[in-house]
C-alpha cells in the first residue's frame, strides 16, 4: 500500500467535520501532532447546526448508524464512546407512511420485523424478508474489510478471492432486482431500497453492493446521539484537544506551500503560515484541487449525487410522528427519474421527516417540537432552476405534502429555515449537493477519486468525494484510511480490539 514519504511528525488537516476528526484522532493515538484548520467557528462540516428562535437545528444529516464505527475513532486515543457521548437507539428506525395510508414500521430485531411485514404484507414476505436479511448480512461481512474500509492503489488490487465471493453473492447485480429475488412486493422493496438516494443512483441502477447501506440501518440500526447531531463532533473534537491534538477554528486556509513533490507550508486568510510534514486534506474535491494546483487526469468530469432542499420547522408537539418517517409517493420509478436524468422536482414527491425532539426534547422550546424535512431534488448541473426565488415555495409544497401524508395534524407550524441547492453551492459544494460524488460504477471502490494523489508524496484526501464514499460511516472511515497513508495500516483486529475494551466497563 502506497504511503506518504519523508517526516511524519507533524499533520495538518484542513477542515474539522467527521472525516477531518477522525483522521485527526487516529493520527493523535499512533504518536504524530496534528494540528485542525477548520474555516467555521465550530466543529462538525456537513454535520452543521443553526440555532433559531430558541431551536437547536442540525442542519446536515441526521440518520446515525454503526456506532462501532464511533467506538474505533475515540479507541484510537484509548477512549470510550460513553465518556463523551450518549447514543440513544431509535426504535422503530424508521415509520413509513404510504400513498393509501398504510403504515409500517422498520425494525432492527428480526422477530419484531418479520410480525410487521407479516401484518403489511403476509407471511410470503416475511420468509422472504428473512431471506433478504440473511443475504444482506453476508454481503456486509464480504464486503466491509476488504472493500469499504480498505485502502486501495488502483483497481488491480480488488483482484482478490473476496472479489470472487462477492460476485457469488451477487453483488454486481442491479440493487432493485437483487431486493426482489426476495422481497415481490414493490411497496415492501422500498423500504430496502431507499437508500440508494444516498448514494445518488437509483435502485434500478445501482450495484447491488450498495445494499450494505440497508444493512446498516435495517440490521445494524440507527441511533441518536443527545444533544443533537451536534453531538457527534463536538465529542470527537473534545476527545482529540484531550489527546493534544490542536485545533483552529475560524481559519480559512488560502494556499498550499509546495516545493517539488510535497507541502511544506499551509498559509491561512490572516496571513499565518503553518508548517507541516503532510496533509490531510477533507475540502470538497473542486477546493481540493485548486489548493493543490491540480488537475485531474480522469477522463470525465466529476459525477455530483442529487441534492436536496431541507426545510425546519417548529411546530406544537407532535408526539405521534416517528423519530425518522418515510413518506413514500405513489410515483416511486418516477421520482428517480425527474430528479436524477430528468432535471427537476419530484411530481409525486417522496420525503425523509424527523423528529429530532423524539430524541431530545431540549432541542425545541418547552411545548414545541422540531421536524427535519428533506426533499430530494436535482443537483445544479442536473437542473439549473433558480432556487434563490423558486426555493421558499418549493418549502411550501414539502410542507403541505407532509402536513398531508402524515397521519398527525401539525398545528402552530413556524418555518425556521429553508436550505436549497443554492446555499449548498455557496458553501463550495460541488454542484450544490451535500452528498458529494453520485457512487456511479465510474465513482465506486478503486474507480472513485483516490485518497492519493500522483505526484504528491505527502498529501492524503479524507471526505465524501474520495473512497469509500458519502454518509457517516463512510467518512469517518475515511479518516482512518487516511491516517494508514501516512503511518501505514492498524490491522482491523487490532482496532476492533481497541474498541471493544475502549466500551467496556471498569470493574
Amino acid at each position: 500500500m502506497r504511503t506518504t514519504t519523508g517526516h511524519s511528525d507533524h499533520i495538518v488537516v484542513i477542515g474539522a467535520g467527521l472525516a477531518g476528526l477522525s483522521a485527526a484522532l487516529h493520527l493523535a493515538g499512533r504518536g504524530r501532532r496534528v494540528t485542525v484548520l477548520e474555516r467555521e467557528p465550530a466543529p462538525g462540516g456537513r454535520t452543521g447546526r443553526a440555532d433559531v428562535r430558541g431551536y437547536r437545528l442540525d442542519t446536515g444529516p441526521t440518520v446515525l448508524t454503526m456506532p462501532d464505527l464511533v467506538d474505533e475513532v475515540f479507541a484510537a486515543v484509548g477512549e470510550s464512546t460513553a465518556d463523551r457521548l450518549t447514543l440513544d437507539p431509535v426504535d422503530p428506525a424508521y415509520r413509513a407512511h404510504y400513498a393509501d395510508g398504510r403504515q409500517l414500521e422498520i425494525h432492527t430485531d428480526a422477530e419484531r420485523m418479520a410480525d410487521a411485514v407479516t401484518d403489511f404484507a403476509g407471511p410470503g414476505q416475511a420468509a422472504g424478508y428473512r431471506s433478504l436479511r440473511s443475504w444482506l448480512t453476508r454481503l456486509y461481512r464480504c464486503e466491509f474489510d476488504d472493500f469499504i474500509a480498505a485502502n486501495f492503489d488502483s483497481p488491480l488490487s480488488m483482484l482478490t478471492p473476496a472479489l470472487a465471493r462477492l460476485t457469488a453473492l451477487g453483488g454486481f447485480r442491479r440493487w432493485d432486482r437483487a431486493v426482489a429475488s426476495h422481497i415481490t412486493d414493490p411497496e415492501l422493496r422500498r423500504v430496502f431500497t431507499f437508500q440508494s438516494l444516498y448514494a445518488g443512483v437509483a435502485p434500478a441502477h445501482a450495484v447491488a453492493a450498495y445494499a450494505v447501506i440497508a444493512y446498516m440501518d435495517t440490521i445494524g440500526g440507527v441511533w441518536f446521539p443527545r444533544g443533537g447531531m451536534r453531538a457527534l463532533p463536538d465529542a470527537l473534537a473534545a476527545a482529540a484537544t484531550a489527546a493534544g491534538v490542536s485545533f483552529r477554528y475560524d481559519t480559512t486556509v488560502t494556499a498550499l506551500d509546495r516545493t517539488g513533490s510535497r507541502i511544506d507550508e499551509v498559509r491561512t486568510e490572516a496571513g499565518d503560515r503553518v508548517p507541516c510534514d503532510a496533509i490531510v486534506c477533507t475540502t470538497d474535491l473542486p477546493d481540493t484541487y485548486r489548493l493543490l494546483g491540480h488537475r485531474s487526469r480522469r477522463p470525465l468530469r466529476p459525477d455530483a449525487a442529487p441534492s436536496a432542499v431541507v426545510v425546519h420547522v417548529g411546530c406544537d408537539a407532535a408526539p405521534e410522528i416517528a423519530h425518522h418517517s418515510l413518506l413514500f409517493g405513489r410515483a416511486w420509478a418516477e421520482a428517480f427519474r425527474d430528479i436524477i436524468t430528468g432535471g427537476r422536482v419530484m411530481t409525486d414527491p417522496s420525503l425523509l421527516v424527523t423528529r429530532a425532539t423524539a430524541g431530545d426534547a431540549t432541542l425545541a422550546p418547552p411545548g414545541r417540537d422540531l421536524l427535519y424535512m428533506l426533499a430530494p431534488v436535482p443537483n445544479l448541473v442536473r437542473g439549473p432552476i433558480n432556487w434563490d426565488g423558486f426555493g421558499p415555495a418549493y418549502a411550501e409544497e414539502i410542507l403541505a405534502t407532509v402536513r398531508d401524508r402524515l397521519p398527525a395534524p401539525l398545528s402552530g407550524t413556524e418555518v425556521l429555515r429553508i436550505t436549497t441547492p443554492a446555499d449548498w453551492a455557496r458553501r463550495g459544494m460541488l454542484a450544490g449537493s451535500p452528498f458529494a460524488l453520485a457512487h456511479t460504477f465510474a465513482q465506486t471502490g478503486p474507480f472513485r477519486p483516490a485518497n492519493m494523489i500522483r505526484g504528491l508524496d505527502n498529501v492524503v484526501l479524507a471526505g465524501g468525494c474520495t473512497v469509500p464514499g458519502v454518509g457517516i460511516p463512510p467518512v469517518l472511515i475515511s479518516g482512518r484510511l487516511a491516517a494508514d497513508r501516512v503511518t501505514g495500516p492498524v490491522p482491523a483486529p487490532a482496532r476492533r480490539l481497541a474498541a471493544r475494551r475502549s466500551t467496556q466497563p471498569a470493574l
